[in-house]
């Protein structure tokens, strides 16, 4: 039998000037003061669905079994698009469905999903039609998270709404792939694993072209350039990653979200 424990998290594109991430926390602390409430992130770009996706897939695996996770990036709010809660690898998950669980899935099903058309779990019958993450979301994650079953809190339906995941393309030359996340320290994120990595480089030489560089050092760490080196390495998910130590990767080479990243290998290694 399914059991939370009393853990909740948040990812949204609010950001917390607003007020809005407040509100949410108030409605859920009314419901339940004594859950556990992590905040994930605020700061997604707005209405970028993928990156929501890819910050909650990253950090889903970390919480253990039980938590419920909360997220809302929501542009079709008030739309005909659906709120869901789902339960995936023993963790139940809230918010539309709009594609947000597509990377955490990663083309599995999901053991169980609902839509959120019980109102008795909802704030109140009148919801407003822009702020379902206080008047649908944050009080259905609250009482699942105190207990409530998934299946008490909607209609069982079959499939959700997936959103395509650009895949690198890759030959015996090399790997095209592109840039998918940017964090705060301006390191950027590719598509490009470590396994897709070592199973084309085959211990040869490699350039990798991106934005206005060309970076020819494969490092463990960040510290193992001298401060402001651009370097090439596999980040904690094991996704290669360009970065300079003790800089921004992004501002210094002149490389933004989305951008191409060709990793080329040399057969000549003179």
């Amino acid at each position: 039998m399914f059991a939370t424990n009393g853990i909740l998290t948040l990812t949204t594109d609010f950001g917390t000037q607003d007020g809005y991430v407040a509100a949410m926390k108030g409605v859920m602390m009314g419901i339940n003061p004594d859950l556990k409430l992590v905040d994930v992130s605020h700061h997604v770009a707005p209405h970028d669905i993928m990156e929501g996706a890819f910050i909650l897939r990253n950090v889903a695996e970390a919480f253990p079994a039980g938590t419920v996770h909360l997220a809302v990036v929501d542009p079709g709010v008030g739309s005909e698009r659906k709120p869901i809660a789902m339960r995936h690898h023993n963790q139940l998950f809230v918010g539309p469905d709009n594609g947000l669980f597509s990377l955490l899935l990663a083309g599995e099903e999901a053991e169980q999903v609902v839509v959120l058309d019980q109102p008795r779990f909802w704030r109140q019958d009148d919801v407003s039609a822009t702020f379902h993450g206080r008047d649908i979301f944050a009080p259905i994650a609250a009482r699942l998270a105190s207990g409530l079953s998934l299946s008490s809190a909607g209609t069982p339906v079959d499939q959700i709404k997936s959103l395509l995941w650009a895949l690198p393309i890759s030959d015996e030359q090399g790997i095209q792939g592109w840039v998918v996340h940017i964090d705060r320290f301006g390191n950027c994120i590719t598509n490009i694993t470590r396994d897709q990595f070592d199973a084309h480089r085959q211990e040869r030489d490699f350039k990798c072209y991106a934005g206005s560089s060309i970076i020819a050092s494969n490092s463990e760490t960040y510290s193992d350039v001298e401060p402001g080196e651009a370097t090439v390495l596999f980040n904690s998910q094991d996704s290669l990653e360009i970065a300079i130590h003790q800089g921004s990767a992004s501002q210094m080479l002149d490389i933004r979200k989305g951008a191409p990243v060709n990793i080329l290998f040399m057969d000549d290694k003179s």
